[in-house]
């Protein structure tokens, strides 16, 4: 094998190139010196598919989802990520039997996103349960916190509280889950408000379940008779619907949506 060394290569004449063809860099590398500029021509291709290619700025590498508490470890070569965390919705309030009351739904749980400009390694990621629905005559449970935690960064997003059941003495707008730590934080919106009937009549729906800022979804109202509507992600349940004058039908209220957290990780 021949071999040329030399300190530089010019072209011969200016404009023309230099064209070099089938060339191997070896262990040393190629440097392109400070102010100096690749030019990949039109159809060209770099192709890095069997090594690794750094240095390059910016671009969407993966996306971690966590439905259930977990680890989150970064992807080989990814130095900043953005975290969309939010908790549990709360449970819808059942309906109450023999009067014709409505449940109030569940509230939607807080919302928190942050952008990370140094990614950790590793983080630990906690994903608040759901809140359940009332049976007949008892109000939700409250849906569960979520947390991002990296030992130098906390995003806490706080479930929904339950919606109260039909007829509930000290009734008050279940409130929404709030959220701290992020760029941006946004409280779960309050329930739908508890329904009444005059006891007789199929007259009014439930509360509608609170929504979440991530997704934005909330469970639709149920009517006389239907229980209450299960939600999506960090959304609250909606009530159960009463049955006036009927002790075993009155209806039980929706479930909560699970909490949730989404990692987009960029080079």
């Amino acid at each position: 094998m021949s071999e040329v060394k030399v300190d530089t290569i010019s072209e011969r004449t200016a404009a023309n190139g230099v064209a070099v063809d089938g060339v191997t860099i070896k262990d040393s590398g190629l440097t392109i010196p400070s102010g100096g500029t690749l030019t990949v021509a039109s159809g060209g291709t770099i192709d890095a598919s069997a090594g690794t290619a750094t240095g390059f700025g910016g671009g969407l590498a993966n996306v971690q989802f966590f439905t259930s508490s977990g680890t989150y470890t970064r992807t080989t070569d990814v130095s900043k990520i953005i975290v969309a965390i939010c908790g549990g919705g709360g449970g819808g309030g059942a309906g109450r039997s023999g009067y014709g009351y409505m449940g109030s739904g569940g509230a939607g749980a807080g919302f928190c996103y942050k952008y990370i400009s140094s990614a950790p390694s590793t983080s630990t990621i906690t994903i608040g349960s759901s809140g359940a629905g009332g049976a007949s005559d008892v109000s939700g449970s409250d849906g569960g916190d979520s947390s991002y935690a990296d030992g130098t960064i906390t995003l806490s997003a706080v479930g929904g509280t339950g919606g109260w059941h039909g007829g509930y003495t000290a009734f008050s707008t279940p409130g929404g889950g709030t959220a701290s730590g992020g760029d941006l934080n946004i409280a779960g919106s309050h329930s739908g408000g508890q329904g009444l009937t005059d006891g007789t009549t199929n007259s009014v729906i439930s509360g509608a379940g609170g929504g979440c800022a991530f997704p934005y979804t909330y469970a639709a109202p149920a009517v006389h008779s239907i229980a209450g509507f299960d939600s999506a992600y960090g959304s609250g349940g909606a009530g159960g619907g009463g049955d006036s004058g009927t002790a075993s039908a009155a209806r039980a209220g929706g479930d909560g949506g699970a909490g949730c957290c989404i990692i987009w990780e960029y080079i």
